[in-house]
């Protein structure tokens, strides 16, 4: 009996974010912050190392949990996750009735 799993367009690793605008929002936050904490080293000091902390805090983390999220959420909504008999595949959503 095939099950699909409603939610798969809202599970996920977590590292999505409600849309693309908000998540390229973050991202220009975020590599922004740590280039600067890095170039702005010779201008004021030291002190500008405490930018990379907020660079990664909005990054979730790391850069490329930052791209992984992206791709979650470009996908979403776009992907179902279908599994019969113990396997499961992605396959496109069905838009609208048919």
């Amino acid at each position: 009996m095939p099950t699909t799993d409603a939610t798969a367009g809202t599970s996920g690793s977590g590292f999505a974010s409600a849309s693309v605008p908000r998540h390229l929002a973050r991202g220009a936050v975020g590599f922004g912050a740590l280039i600067a904490a890095f170039a702005l080293i010779p201008v004021f000091g030291p002190a500008t190392l405490l930018l990379a902390p907020v660079g990664l805090v909005a990054l979730r983390g790391c850069p490329m949990c930052w791209a992984i999220g992206l791709a979650e959420t470009v996908s979403r909504g776009r992907l179902r996750r279908e599994c019969v008999d113990g396997r499961c595949e992605l396959k496109p959503a069905r838009q609208g009735a048919g």
